[in-house]
């Protein structure tokens, strides 16, 4: 699926996910509430609550009733080696295969960084 095609919800998921990966919210921390990270991004709450359940249903939030939601312990990691994975299986063959198409040699590209 193109990325253009994605629900909104998966591309807000995606923003958390690499925020939680990068650690702009650390195992532990507090995750914005559904208002704020909604009027944040222009989207509809209940469309950021969409993408927080998910998270609740993968177990990479817990939730605290009344307070919020927190990133759970290996979070990171783990949503670190689920995106790993999807790189490698979905990403890289097409830019591998842009590569070939175009020429470039991947040491071409280890120089170059």
């Amino acid at each position: 699926m193109a990325a253009n095609a994605r629900p909104i919800y998966l591309k807000l998921r995606d923003l958390i996910a690499a925020a939680i990966i990068d650690g702009t919210y650390p195992e532990g921390s507090m995750l914005p509430s559904v208002r704020v990270f909604a009027g944040a991004q222009g989207a509809n709450p209940l469309t950021v609550a969409k993408a927080y359940q998910q998270f609740q249903l993968d177990g990479l939030v817990e939730v605290h009733r009344g307070v919020g939601m927190f990133v759970a312990p290996g979070a990171a990691e783990r949503l670190r080696a689920s995106e790993r994975a999807l790189f490698l299986t979905e990403e890289w063959p097409q830019v591998h295969a842009r590569m070939v198409q175009l020429g470039i040699d991947p040491a071409e590209l280890v120089a170059t960084t």
